[in-house]
């Protein structure tokens, strides 16, 4: 049944475009430009839904048959939110205030089908080890984590050297809950 809704992926990210691929979903990338702000009264689950409905509705009147996925991924720690890296020196700041804590990563995502909007979110808890200045300092500059919230992606060096754990998905971390799409799309 999944395989015969037609997806539009509205993100740009290499690893969602990847995970669905994974899932043997076929789909087309279309991107919009959309403002990311929100209201500063949401927690971090309500933000990141907020924003990937925000996505969603950039596409409000130019879709009819196919389902808009988009998706918005934050890491958290201390009610603190690390979006994507400034520059070099600010990803290195936020991976040494990840060094040997736990944070939380919170994905939004939403389904925009038949003139409806299907929001859930995912979070999960990463646990990082100790981090040295030099392991830091050395993943900045070769995988430039300039894109990714929080400044590392857990499928590169960073997080298979560094993470010691994860409470929850594993594909949520990666930036898109694949088991709970996969459920969301089935009832679609």
């Amino acid at each position: 049944m999944i395989n015969n809704h037609k997806i539009i992926l509205a993100s740009k990210s290499p690893r969602r475009q990847e995970l669905l691929r994974l899932m043997d979903l076929e789909f087309r990338i279309v991107l919009k430009e959309v403002d990311e702000s929100y209201p500063a009264d949401l927690n971090p689950e309500e933000i990141a839904v907020y924003i990937a409905e925000k996505k969603a509705k950039a596409f409000d009147e130019n879709v009819t048959d196919e389902i808009v996925l988009t998706a918005d991924t934050i890491v958290c720690i201390d009610n603190k939110i690390l979006g994507k890296p400034e520059n070099a020196e600010h990803a290195v700041e936020m991976l040494q205030l990840l060094s040997g804590r736990m944070h939380r990563v919170i994905t939004g995502v939403c389904l925009f089908y038949k003139q409806q909007y299907h929001s859930f979110s995912d979070v999960s808890e990463v646990y990082f080890g100790e981090l040295s200045d030099e392991e830091i300092n050395s993943y900045v500059e070769k995988y430039k984590p300039f894109d990714k919230a929080g400044s590392y992606g857990i499928q590169e060096r960073i997080g298979l050297i560094g993470i010691e754990r994860i409470n929850g998905s594993y594909t949520n971390v990666v930036g898109l809950p694949t088991e709970k799409l996969y459920q969301a799309l089935a009832k679609l």
